[in-house]
């Protein structure tokens, strides 16, 4: 079962070959300087966008999650400042294949009043 704790999520900016398993999607992780046993969660996904995979350090080996999609496709959220971090919501909306109008907090907390005496 996939559980996303307080664990960073990151996700690959460019597509990648769905047939890549363990060593194949770890080395990606190194290549790019991270490490795959630091216990993020790396989210990769195919050129057509019609299946993710997820790589995590689990304690004690590698654990792969994946899923295809039969129609449709994923929306994959734009890079900012050259890497996607993604939070828990995001994922969720990512692989239950939910677009967001908007990513803004709908309500802003009112400025406090400053004292004027």
């Amino acid at each position: 079962m996939l559980s996303v704790g307080a664990s960073e999520i990151l996700l690959w900016r460019s597509p990648v070959s769905m047939r890549k398993s363990y060593h194949g999607l770890a080395a990606l992780v190194c290549q790019a300087g991270r490490s795959p046993v630091d216990g993020a969660h790396y989210v990769f996904v195919n050129r057509d966008s019609t299946q993710v995979k997820i790589l995590r350090w689990e304690g004690d080996g590698l654990a792969i999650w994946g899923k295809r999609l039969e129609k449709g496709r994923f929306k994959v959220p734009e890079p900012r400042d050259g890497r996607v971090v993604l939070d828990r919501r995001s994922l969720a909306l990512l692989l239950e294949g939910v677009v967001p109008l908007k990513m803004a907090p709908r309500y802003a907390a009112p400025e406090p009043v400053k004292n004027i005496f």
